[in-house]
């Protein structure tokens, strides 16, 4: 009996418990079956909130891209890293110098008949180009090598050594992780035009960046480019008169703009090159003898030089003797004498005749100069000696001139005590002051109004003033410009709005698991309390 009255017992309690298992399975479907639909319509509220919210289109910046520019000059080698946006301005990027190198030793053309050095010469600055440029855009960074006056010379009395020199640049050049876009030999005409691209660029004429945080083209007149190297000179400006001689018109384009520019390059005007022809005509006018008297050079002050480091230069092969000797030498004593001086200078300068209308100096036309210059390069170290030593700020004809005789008259003793660090260039800086006047005031034609606009400048908001930027930035025409990503944005006060609703759902969904706990807590106490 026992055992089957606790069958039957226990039986009962199995039906109990499936009847209260099922129970509970309804009562948590009904349960459910009112949440769903409370759930999908939250979430269905919310995708129509952020169907309807409006978004922004924003910028997304490109990285910046890197260019190496290599100005292989006549007395040294610079290199020069820009970089600039892939979006650019109007067909033309925005370019900021990154950093520069200047190399050791001097022009690459000094390197002729030296195989391999030309190369070498260049392994540092290009070790320094590897470092300061990101390596993951080596080779993105396109390289250029353009080679000025010194090449131009080297070319005329060698070709062959010229492109050999060239083809030695640039495999040292193809040795290193960047896109190598070639060597190249620049026109005189190139060189000006994109100095005077470089002035006006850093002098913001062309582009300028506003409070507003935008570019925009300030529409100002462009100012002209005075460049004087160790090979030659070059004088660029914008002009109304018409250019007779269409070998000195160039046109540019840049930041959506059209210039005509009169440029012209004058090759053996150069300081170097015209100091050694003003001594080989000197020797030349007194006969070719073992001594000489230089008129340019301080009365107290001698030195020799061999007949070879004067009379080899193609600027100064029609002084040579019949009778070379390029081993002899010669010694030149000063005689400090401004006059006399002057009128060596002058006849340097050839002022005779002009098939135009009008010319500068050498049979060669030029319009009148008009507006603004900069002048840079050697213009600027001359200019500031002068000031330097005789405390005349020779802002107009007149007072250049004033400051030239100055230092004409004074002794290199007397020069030493004024600017002792300039030693190994002092015994030539009366004769570089005179040529700078000739070819200013009487070869270009300044005067007392055109002089004073003329700007006597080394940099420009912290950029070497040259006509490397220049070429760059004419060169980033042909780079391809990435292309702007855009991506849908929410405004901030959007943002903050669902932010908040996004908490207060939290707190909801937080506060409903909550409550069913508790009410979970209370019914399960209820029960105990009933059994």
């Amino acid at each position: 009996m026992s055992t089957r009255e606790d069958d039957e017992g226990m039986g009962v309690l199995v039906d109990g418990a499936e009847k209260s298992c099922a129970s509970r399975f309804r009562f948590m479907a009904q349960r459910s079956a009112h949440l769903v639909p409370v759930a999908l319509l939250v979430f269905g509220l919310a995708g129509i909130l952020l169907l309807t919210i409006p978004t922004e289109d924003v910028q997304e910046e490109p990285e910046l891209r890197y260019g190496i520019v290599l100005d292989a000059g006549s007395s040294h080698t610079s290199l020069y890293i820009y970089k600039w946006p892939a979006n650019k301005q109007n067909g033309t990027a925005v370019v900021t110098q990154h950093s520069k190198c200047h190399a050791e030793g001097e022009g690459i053309a000094s390197y002729a008949g030296q195989p391999g050095a030309a190369g070498q010469s260049l392994e540092a600055c290009l070790d320094h180009a590897v470092k300061s440029i990101p390596k993951d855009k080596h080779q993105l960074t396109p390289v250029y090598l353009g080679a000025t006056a010194g090449m131009r010379l080297l070319h005329l009395s060698s070709p062959e050594l010229s492109a050999q020199i060239l083809k030695e640049v640039g495999q040292k050049i193809q040795s290193y992780p960047f896109d190598y876009r070639g060597a190249a030999i620049l026109s005189g005409k190139e060189e000006g035009a994109y100095g005077w691209v470089t002035v006006n660029y850093l002098s913001e004429n062309f582009i300028k960046y506003g409070f507003e945080g935008h570019w925009f083209s300030p529409s100002r007149p462009t100012v002209g480019a005075l460049d004087l190297g160790g090979a030659s000179t070059q004088i660029t400006f914008a002009t109304q008169e018409k250019i007779e001689d269409k070998y000195d018109l160039m046109k540019l384009r840049l930041y959506g703009h059209e210039y005509t520019l009169y440029t012209h390059s004058f090759l053996c005007y150069g300081k170097d090159q015209f100091l050694m022809r003003l001594l080989a005509h000197i020797m030349e006018s007194q006969g070719y003898p073992q001594s000489v008297t230089h008129p340019c050079y301080p009365a107290d002050h001698s030195r020799t030089v061999t007949l070879s480091s004067i009379l080899d230069s193609p600027c100064t092969v029609k002084y040579k003797p019949s009778s070379y000797d390029p081993h002899a030498s010669v010694t030149v004593h000063g005689s400090g004498h401004y006059e006399y001086c002057l009128g060596n200078v002058s006849e340097v300068f050839s002022f005779n005749s002009c098939p135009f209308s009008q010319c500068s100096f050498d049979k060669v036309f030029q319009p009148n100069v008009t507006g603004g210059f900069m002048a840079f390069s050697a213009f600027f170290y001359v200019h500031s000696f002068l000031q330097q030593v005789t405390g005349i700020t020779a802002s107009s004809p007149s007072e250049l001139e004033d400051a030239t005789k100055k230092v004409c008259s004074m002794s290199f003793t007397q020069m030493m005590l004024l600017a002792p660090e300039q030693k190994s260039r002092l015994h030539y800086y009366c004769a570089a002051s005179v040529f700078l006047n000739t070819l200013m005031l009487r070869g270009y034609g300044f005067n007392d109004t055109t002089f004073p606009q003329i700007s006597f400048q080394k940099k420009v908001a912290d950029t070497m003033v040259g006509w490397a930027l220049g070429y760059m930035l004419s060169l980033s025409n042909l780079l391809p410009a990435e292309r702007l990503e855009l991506r849908k944005a929410l405004t901030p006060g959007v943002w903050g709005s669902l932010i908040f609703l996004f908490v207060m759902l939290l707190a909801a969904v937080l506060f409903f698991c909550l409550f069913r706990v508790y009410n979970g807590q209370n019914k399960k106490r209820g029960s105990e309390s009933t059994i």
